[in-house]
């Protein structure tokens, strides 16, 4: 074949691969018709909600920077949502180191007390625990990261109330919560791994040492009304309870 009869095919062969070229760099460009979905950026992949990095700061500044060092706590802190035990008037301070108002002359603790008294408390995988106080019920779902057994117990029905509505709600169904007197216990469900009382009475009510388990622990404050009390760690030893003073704090009385 002549030279001449070949170059018609090559310039044709050429003219070909030049417009797939220039077709691929359009498509590149976005330009040929063919619209590819945009893609999110580093920021909007990693960037977590804002409510995920208010508690994580909460976490990281106000607990952990405060000499709580309990991983499984300091998880149930960051897991657990605040703002969502608290009215909506106060959703933007539910992440302040500060007790909160809930309605009925009661408050949320501020979240420091709420993870050292659950360090405290060393709640192990399946425990059975305890609390007296229901309030919110935010104490109660950060117990409920730990282990499924946990029992509440709060005196005003309107807020006992309001709080099994926010634990079902958020999932924690493994909670349950009784309108009642908190000095009296849960004697059905005893004897207990651990109590958490998360109000003041003047002295530790009996009942709650008799349904307390050999060995369990009790965290409780105790002393006057609506002034200074002191946190107690409590380890049963028989029939004696050994005592160990942590803080100063300050919580509602026990009412009854």
């Amino acid at each position: 074949m002549s030279h001449t009869s070949c170059r018609p095919v090559a310039l044709a062969a050429v003219a070909r691969l030049w417009g797939l070229a220039v077709c691929v760099v359009v498509a590149a460009a976005g330009l040929c018709g063919c619209r590819t979905a945009p893609q999110p950026s580093r920021e909007d992949v990693v960037r977590p909600p804002p409510d995920v990095r208010l508690r994580r700061l909460m976490v990281r500044t106000q607990i952990r920077g405060r000499g709580v060092k309990d991983e499984r706590v300091l998880a149930a802190m960051e897991a657990v949502p605040r703002a969502e035990f608290v009215p909506a008037a106060q959703r933007p301070h539910a992440y302040e180191d500060r007790p909160l108002p809930i309605g009925e002359d009661q408050t949320i603790s501020q979240p420091y007390i709420v993870a050292l008294m659950t360090e405290l408390l060393a709640v192990k995988e399946g425990d059975r625990v305890l609390e007296i106080g229901t309030g919110s019920g935010y104490q109660a779902a950060v117990l409920a990261e730990l282990t499924p057994h946990v029992f509440t117990i709060e005196i005003i029905p309107t807020l006992a109330e309001r709080a099994e509505e926010t634990l079902r709600r958020l999932g924690y169904d493994t909670v349950e919560v009784m309108a009642g007197d908190g000095y009296l216990g849960w004697p059905e469900h005893a004897p207990f791994d651990g109590i958490i009382v998360t109000c003041a009475p003047e002295e530790v009510p009996e009942p709650l040492k008799e349904q307390l388990r050999e060995g369990g622990r009790m965290v409780i404050p105790v002393g006057p009304q609506w002034t200074h009390q002191t946190l107690y760690v409590l380890t049963k030893k028989g029939e004696a309870l050994e005592q160990k003073a942590v803080i100063p704090v300050r919580f509602v009385p026990m009412v009854r």
